[in-house]
């Protein structure tokens, strides 16, 4: 029998979604949606790991799991073709976390670059550390797993997440039998997907840096971010002078959203983005009329998104109903790979009554 190719994807649910999330990875499962290659398309609510590190704060997580799900209906995500599910309300995920934390070291778990990483953009100290940070990677095996994930999309920072997973099902099939199905990564398939900065040119956006377009933001909130805080080039100084397209968010912005037809629409100046670069790069164009352009070519993609999530708002029971159903279709997948791991490892007592016949042979044989 052929393999399903099966996608397993997800976010915490910490605040709305905006325009990194929205490069690097919603518009894109929006197109694998659509692209009909895939048997199941799973995208996992991970509030349980969203409280490795907000415990104190269990009231951000509940808030924002509507405004995630917003989020997702309002890109194109459909409940039809892909199953949206809450990670909290999967019972097995939290099983097989325990079972695989089993399947790997402490000095492992340390050395991921990954973790390593978050620990230090978070500020944890090595006693302020919570074992469920710590063990984030077991986690997103457990998740991964236990809907039979073929393929994950992951950006390439994730990669060190993904290759642990990797790790754990080859000890685990290895020890128990081949139970687990080996996972792939899916990488971006171009810069643009992989990172997009802030407005003000940091590296990741960010809700506490107020350097962040929401996919939800009202235009006159993103003209008044591109207008206000988006970095250009500090040498730019008059329109004459010559401009430097490296590190200039405008131009990141733009190729990572403008398109051809963009400027016959908005810019007809230019047939396309290497023409408008090059015109900036010699001196002559101001970044007035390059954020100008910008903000027009937003519009065009966060206007219908914009009126996709009003038309849900005014139906939040009907986002709720979608939760529901789809985490119940996928607590009967994640159970039927609990069940499966469970009789690997020979811990499934109650499914017959094996163990009493294996006890009593084993007493007929002490006695023989």
């Amino acid at each position: 029998m052929e393999e399903k190719k099966i996608i397993l994807t997800g976010d915490r649910p910490t605040g709305r979604l905006h325009l990194g999330h929205y490069v690097g990875s919603l518009r894109r499962r929006v197109e694998l949606q659509e692209s009909g290659e895939y048997d199941e398309i799973y995208i996992l609510v991970a509030d349980d790991q969203a409280l490795t590190d907000n415990a104190d704060n269990p009231g951000k997580i509940r808030d924002n799991i509507i405004n995630v799900a917003l989020d997702y209906l309002s890109a194109g995500l459909n409940p039809e073709k892909t199953t949206i599910c809450i990670q909290s309300a999967l019972p097995a995920l939290h099983a097989l976390t325990f079972y695989y934390m089993n399947m790997v070291t402490t000095a492992r778990l340390s050395r991921n670059p990954t973790v390593k990483a978050e620990m230090q953009l978070r500020g944890f100290a090595d006693e302020g550390l919570p074992a469920g940070f710590f063990t984030y990677p077991v986690s997103q095996t457990a998740d991964i797993t236990a809907f039979d994930a073929t393929v994950v999309p992951v950006g390439e920072d994730q990669l060190p997440m993904l290759e642990q997973a990797r790790e754990i099902v080859t000890r685990f099939n290895h020890t128990y039998g081949e139970t687990l199905v080996m996972p792939k990564a899916m990488i971006p398939e171009n810069e643009m997907q992989r990172r997009l900065p802030g407005v003000d040119g940091k590296a990741k956006m960010s809700k506490s840096l107020g350097n962040c377009i929401y996919l939800s933001d009202d235009a006159a909130t993103v003209k008044k971010q591109v207008n206000g805080r988006m970095f250009t080039d500090p040498q730019h100084l008059r329109i004459e002078d010559p401009g430097h397209i490296e590190g200039n968010v405008v131009f990141t912005y733009l190729d990572a959203f403008s398109t051809q037809e963009d400027f016959a629409e908005f810019l007809p100046d230019y047939n396309n983005l290497e023409e408008m670069k090059e015109h900036y790069r010699r001196g002559g164009l101001g970044d007035g009329t390059c954020k100008k352009f910008l903000i027009k070519v937003l519009e065009k993609t966060l206007q219908p998104i914009r009126e996709e999530r009003a038309k849900w708002e005014k139906d939040i029971d009907a986002v709720y109903d979608i939760l529901r159903q789809g985490t119940e279709r996928a607590r009967e997948k994640t159970d039927a790979t609990l069940a499966r791991v469970r009789e690997a490892m020979r811990i499934d007592y109650f499914k017959d009554r094996t163990i009493v016949r294996e006890w009593e042979k084993m007493l007929k044989e002490a006695k023989q």
